[in-house]
């Protein structure tokens, strides 16, 4: 029988692994304590959608659309696509639940996968996360102002200090469409300078030649000219109120008139924050506001802004900064040698874990030195050593196995005496072992 062919991860997708994974954990949820200080309760919409929700919501002309979008017909004839953002799901779920009649701001917060087919390179995968929020139902800059300083106080919580926040406004539906004419015209004089995809850009949304991030192009972009210069008395009052309000919370940030967003349905407030510590590729998040998207997608008129972090990048920053470490893995290792120290083993395991430790026992016999690699090997903080002398007089052996430091310990007072060592892991509801 011919040896059967290893399967692979897809291309551009990867698999995360512990102890990997513990960072990403702690960056999760310093992500949600940040969100619920500021009342923001979690969604999860499916990862599945129709796939004209995008053609409507991102814009039928974008890369994600035309080029990067999974889409596929299901066995009924309808398009579907795997999200490749999640704004337009939220806003989705937001008109089909009704959720604009509860009569106040919906403030939302999501984590999860999208997918893109890009092009792999390092922190940019096929499927890729997302942490990102909305908030629906208020056109105010206090709005606008709060998100961004709730932003800022989660990259500070994730040690990611010295970060650059970058605002511009991109007009509305009164203002841009003059702008637009201003910069169609410029763009004429730079016919064939531009690369490929700006020349196209230019004849069918302009706007997005901006988001060019073709080094040759920078210089002639950096002529073109500034939608600040273009906004109509209502944005200039919502970008000055918003800049006012910053600096009033003590929010810094830098004006960035060629910054736009990438996709269709943003007005107004757009912004980005990047790194230094990512080098060239230096953006961490991006959002901005979109308050004709709800009317876009067949909802009532809900004005919204929100943003999303590319968390493969995050963690690829706090990896950098190191200030933020997993979170605590094993906590306690189970030597047990002999048949009969089995049971109590395990009655000893289970209830460390009833009171929320981590802790680990394997099912073989083993030897003492054995057992003390593997409780090495696995990172265990301590080690309770469980034989025929310690069932015979019960007092366990309690082994701290990074000082070596070994204590003999009753065993109904195993736990107490982990608590005092280790700490606020251990939630004594009950003394282990009465």
């Amino acid at each position: 029988m011919p040896e059967a062919t290893k399967i692979r991860a897809v291309k551009g997708t990867r698999d995360l692994l512990p102890p990997a994974t513990g960072l990403w954990q702690r960056v999760e949820d310093e992500a949600r304590r940040v969100f619920a200080a500021y009342h923001f309760g979690e969604i999860r919409t499916p990862v599945l959608e129709p796939a004209d929700l995008f053609a409507r919501s991102v814009g039928a002309d974008t890369d994600i659309v035309t080029k990067e979008m999974y889409t596929f017909e299901d066995r009924d004839g309808e398009r579907l696509a795997l999200r490749p953002e999640a704004t337009a799901s939220v806003v989705r779920a937001y008109i089909e639940h009704g959720l604009f009649n509860q009569g106040r701001v919906n403030k939302l917060y999501y984590i999860g996968p999208m997918f893109r087919r890009e092009r792999p390179q390092k922190g940019r995968y096929r499927q890729f996360y997302q942490i990102g929020a909305e908030v629906l139902g208020s056109e105010a800059p206090s709005i606008d102002a709060e998100l961004l300083e709730m932003l800022v106080l989660l990259l500070d919580r994730l040690g990611l200090r010295g970060c650059r926040l970058l605002l511009n406004s991109v007009g509305d539906s009164h203002c841009r469409p003059e702008y637009v004419k201003v910069l169609r015209r410029a763009l004429e004089n730079m016919q064939g300078r531009l690369c490929a995809d700006c020349q196209r850009r230019a004849a069918t949304n302009p706007l997005r030649v901006l988001d060019c991030k073709v080094e040759a192009d920078q210089p002639l972009i950096a002529k073109l000219p500034s939608i600040l210069d273009h906004l109509c008395p209502e944005c200039r009052a919502h970008f000055e109120r918003l800049q006012a309000e910053l600096g009033q919370r003590g929010v810094k940030y830098e004006l960035a008139p060629r910054l736009v967003r990438g996709l269709d349905y943003y007005t107004r407030t757009a912004f980005e924050i990047t790194s230094d510590v990512l080098g060239a590729q230096n953006a961490v998040l991006g959002g901005g506001r979109y308050d004709g998207l709800s009317e876009l997608l067949g909802g009532p008129a809900a004005p919204g802004i929100g943003f999303a972090i590319g968390l493969d990048r995050l963690i690829l920053a706090v990896e950098a900064v190191g200030q933020l470490k997993p979170q605590e893995g094993l906590a306690v290792y189970i030597a047990w040698l002999g048949e009969a120290a089995l049971p109590p083993a395990i009655e000893l395991a289970t209830e460390l874990r009833r009171a929320d430790w981590s802790v680990e026992l394997d099912y073989e016999p083993a030897k003492l030195k054995k057992s003390l690699g593997t409780a090495s090997k696995l990172g265990a903080r301590f080690t309770v050593i469980i034989g025929e002398g310690e069932l015979a007089s019960g007092r366990y052996q309690v082994k701290n196995m990074a000082t070596g430091e070994q204590q003999e310990v009753p065993a109904a007072r195993v736990g107490g005496y982990l608590q005092e060592r280790i700490g606020s892991t251990f939630f004594a509801r009950a003394e282990i072992g009465r």
